[in-house]
């Protein structure tokens, strides 16, 4: 079941109704990753006031997910002995079948036996959904009959009312507007399915001509019987069901349960069906398969008329049938991709109820900006679309402006300026776009917008080393060579940097030379083609698109929403900062990386790699809020950016970045860092570096813009390698905002030229058809029958254009996804078990490859990849 957004709050309220002193803890399943731990921080803040108990599980892969469904969630269940509760999931569990994960569903082998008052929110922003999870309804036991039934009431194709009460559990999705804006097609369909009664296979074909000459022999002799004698009342008709005949009408008729064929053979009805589709998770050294969705309803009524056989409904039912599995088919191989943030959806459930604060709007700032860290767009993980307008603006294009305006609207909510201060900067106009860096007081705990550059961590470092390990910035000025050294050496030069100056920490730098930083990088950055390393000028003290966040801790500290979200990914990814030594990361501060030894038990090293997660996920939980804790780890985020520098640009000089036809392929098995890129977040914020660096070198060459990449990282201590699929939406991805303006301008000019040349062509038809009449003497109504004729051919040529168009629209829906997910699942099908790979991550472009199986998984990918990532989706 779904939960449209506008119901949102009306569930949390019930839910603070139904609390009480002896109800069970809530359960929270958080996956570690930015977005869903600043979730997790504004949804317990809301529960503590509200005095709800609760209990915090991180969750880092399917193994966990698994392990927690079995330890916490299934004992919950009443008839496991527990007493029912609720389960929230941030972050995961939106593209598996949770009801069969936690056991919430009717299975006699694994004795399910329904919900047990178990009921599961899933806020995710990770596409596809499960559809089970979207479209369908708890199943329960009719107390009278004994029969399983998934009915609702008010529940309609999934859609919970607004008259909803939660009475029995389920799974319940909530919709952050996907479902109902974009999925009529697929809820149509999977909704289809499950109403749609059980057909049988073409190979019955014979079996149904026979059974029908057998009706139609039936059917002559008691018509020649109707004419001797005259009908006998309770005369039995034939039906769909050769077992039950019955004097009634089609309206009286009752739902078909189950069936039987011509050999007496039970045929299962569709609420026994497993849809074909779905979500496959790979384990070990072969897949084992999760259903990704299921389609179950009682059959529903359906009536025969005499002119309408057997083999022809099932040929129909046929038809609809696999009409609906390829629309379901299509959706879930149409790539993955993501949609508005977990953080932000719960800070619009707080804003609703009237809970927002700064620290929860500081927490959401927070999540959304983290997704720009990670390459999460609509198009799944891959390069941003870049943008002319600098700061974040080309972060998941419109609809994350959108999130982003909403988020800065909050900010002039509940951080009013001062009068004297809106004077200031009404006074000085655009000059007021100094980048801060203190507070106005020591008790200053305010946020303000601020014109963020592409730098990182530019108040925790030197000016220099900001520009040096920025992404955005160096692979422009191809960072990685001497030349693109003098080159940044240059840029500061033009802009009366000295180097010196530079390479002190910026908080210390010149005063001067602060406050006229910005106007000099808009002045310099356009001619080393940095169009988008500043945001513009304001149109006005209102709009201030592309700036980003900061928020100050009086005189402690000053910090951005990017470098926060920069901060928390390193402490997940990299661990502890105490950890860190001159020259590498501790070891035993890895999942996974600790030595393999006969005396350790297997056991004993799966639990102290949790405990490593584990800790990482408090300590960025208690960083949210303690911003002593949060500076600590500054040096963390430094180590790791400066690694990814010098791995990535280790690999481009050794030229180890080979091209295999349809996607570029880079691994990372030596050098003092390998072991630092064993995380896939990590790993991922790695091949975004080099896939930017790869776009830069090849986009003016004219060939090769597709920033499609396989990044590779050796764990050598599990003889594992761990792989990345960086999709990027190809070309489009190459392309500023100001060359899609540019390209859409040049669209609209050569559209009004066309118009012109038209109506001036028509015009002169109209002078050369009117003279000629005129000296022949013909009526002048015949002119104007003309005029309107070719009105109508112009009105049915704008039709075929804007047809065209909308076409052109709908065959790039959805192409350029990341669909390297699937791809990897159709290696290991063509395979066929050969090769030893696991799927842990939530994200279904990372696999883990065994060691020695790495070179035949590539080729296999490149092979596959050919068809599957250039497919357009329908």
């Amino acid at each position: 079941m779904y939960l449209p957004r506008s119901l949102v709050a009306q569930l949390y309220q019930s839910l603070v109704k139904r609390n009480h002193a002896a109800a069970s803890p809530i359960l929270l399943l958080v996956g570690l990753e930015p977005d869903a731990l600043c979730a997790c921080r504004i949804l317990t803040e809301m529960l503590k006031r509200d005095y709800i108990p609760h209990k915090i599980q991180p969750v880092s892969g399917f193994v966990d997910l698994y392990k927690a469904a079995d330890d916490l969630v299934k004992p919950m269940r009443t008839y496991s002995g527990g007493s029912g509760g609720l389960v929230i999931c941030l972050g995961v569990g939106g593209m598996v079948d949770l009801e069969e994960m936690f056991g919430l569903d009717f299975n006699d082998e694994t004795g399910s036996k329904g919900t047990g008052d178990v009921e599961v929110w899933i806020m995710d922003a990770r596409r596809p959904y499960n559809l089970t999870n979207v479209f369908d309804v708890p199943a329960a036991e009719d107390p009278t009959t004994g029969e399983v039934v998934r009915d609702v009431p008010g529940v309609e194709k999934g859609r919970l009312p607004q008259s909803y009460r939660p009475t029995r559990g389920g799974v319940i999705v909530f919709d952050d507007g996907d479902i109902e804006e974009e999925m009529k097609k697929e809820m149509e369909a999977y909704c289809g399915l499950s109403e749609m009664p059980e057909v049988g296979d073409e190979d019955d074909e014979d079996e149904d001509e026979d059974e029908e000459e057998e009706d139609e022999e039936e059917e002559h002799i008691v018509r020649e019987d109707d004419e001797e004698e005259p009908p006998v009342s309770g005369q039995k008709r034939k039906s769909l069901d050769d077992d039950e005949d019955e004097d009634m009408d089609d309206d009286e008729r009752p739902n078909l349960r189950r069936r039987s064929n011509s050999m007496g053979k039970a045929i299962p009805t569709s609420r026994e069906r497993r849809p074909r589709h779905g979500l496959r998770i790979l384990d070990g050294s072969s897949d084992f398969s999760r259903a990704g969705s299921r389609s179950r309803s009682t059959s529903p009524v359906v009536a025969i008329t005499k002119k309408q056989s057997i083999k022809q409904l099932r040929q129909q039912l046929r038809a609809r049938r696999e009409r609906y599995d390829e629309v379901i088919a299509n959706y879930y191989d149409g790539g993955s991709s993501y949609s508005e943030p977990v953080s932000s959806l719960v800070y619009s459930l707080a804003s609703e109820l009237g809970r927002e604060d700064n620290d929860l709007l500081w927490n959401a700032i927070v999540g959304v900006s983290s997704l720009e860290l990670y390459g999460k767009t609509a198009n799944g993980v891959g390069l941003n679309s870049l943008s002319t307008a600098g700061g974040s603006s080309g972060w998941n294009g419109d609809r994350g402006e959108r999130i982003r305006s909403v988020l800065r609207d909050e900010v002039r909510r509940l951080n009013p300026m001062d009068a004297k201060d809106f004077a200031r900067e009404t006074s000085m106009g655009d000059s007021t776009g100094v980048i801060p860096t203190s507070a106005r007081s020591p008790t200053d705990k305010s946020i303000r917008l601020s014109p963020e550059p592409r730098f990182l961590l530019l108040r925790h470092w030197s000016l220099y080393d900001s520009m040096l390990h920025s992404p955005y910035l160096s692979s422009r000025l191809h960072i990685w060579s001497d030349a693109g050294r003098r080159r940044l050496d240059k840029l500061l030069a033009k802009m009366g940097v000295s180097l010196t100056q530079c390479k002190q920490r910026y908080t210390h730098m010149d005063m001067e030379l602060k406050r006229g930083l910005r106007e000099r990088l808009l002045k310099y950055a356009p001619v080393y083609g940095l169009d988008g390393l500043v945001p513009p000028a304001p149109r006005s003290s209102d709009s201030k698109d592309g700036w980003g966040f900061v928020r100050f801790w009086g005189w402690k500290a000053c910090l951005s929403a990017i470098d926060a979200g920069v901060i928390l990914g390193a402490i997940l990814e990299v661990g502890d900062a105490k950890s860190l030594s001159t020259s590498a990361l501790e070891p035993e501060n890895f999942v996974g990386t600790q030595e393999h030894s006969e005396e350790a038990p297997v056991n004993w090293q799966e639990n102290s790699a949790q405990e490593h997660i584990t800790a990482r996920f408090w300590t960025a939980y208690d960083a949210l809020k303690d911003i002593d804790l949060l500076n600590e780890h500054i040096p963390t985020a430094q180590h790791l950016h400066r690694a990814i520098l010098r791995t990535g640009t280790a690999l481009i000089e050794k030229k180890q970045i080979r091209h295999l036809r349809a996607f570029r392929m880079a691994v990372v098995r030596e050098g003092p860092d390998v072991q630092l890129f064993t995380h896939p977040g990590a790993l991922t914020k790695l091949a975004l570096w080099i896939a930017e660096a790869i776009v830069e070198l090849n986009g003016t060459k004219g060939k090769g813009k597709g920033s499609e990449l396989v990044m590779a990282g050796l764990d050598e201590t599990r003889g594992m390698y761990i792989v990345v699929g960086l999709g990027g939406g190809g070309n489009s991805a190459t392309q500023t905002t100001r060359e899609r303006i540019a390209k859409r301008d040049a669209k609209l000019k050569a559209k009004e030229a066309k118009k012109m040349a038209r109506l001036a062509e028509k015009q002169k038809k109209r002078e050369r058809r009117r003279a000629q009449r005129e000296r022949a003497g013909e009526d002048v109504l015949s002119d104007y029958e003309s005029e309107e004729s070719e009105e109508e051919e112009e009105e049915d040529d704008d039709d075929e254009e804007e047809d065209d168009e909308e076409a052109d629209t709908q065959q790039v829906k959805g192409a350029g996804r990341n669909r390297f997910g699937q791809a990897f699942r159709d290696v290991v099908d063509e395979m066929q078990g050969r090769v030893g790979v696991k799927q842990d991550s939530f994200e279904a472009c990372v696999i883990e490859v065994r060691k020695e199986d790495l070179s035949g998984f590539l080729e296999r990918l490149s092979m596959q990849v050919v068809v599957t990532v250039g497919r357009p989706v329908v």
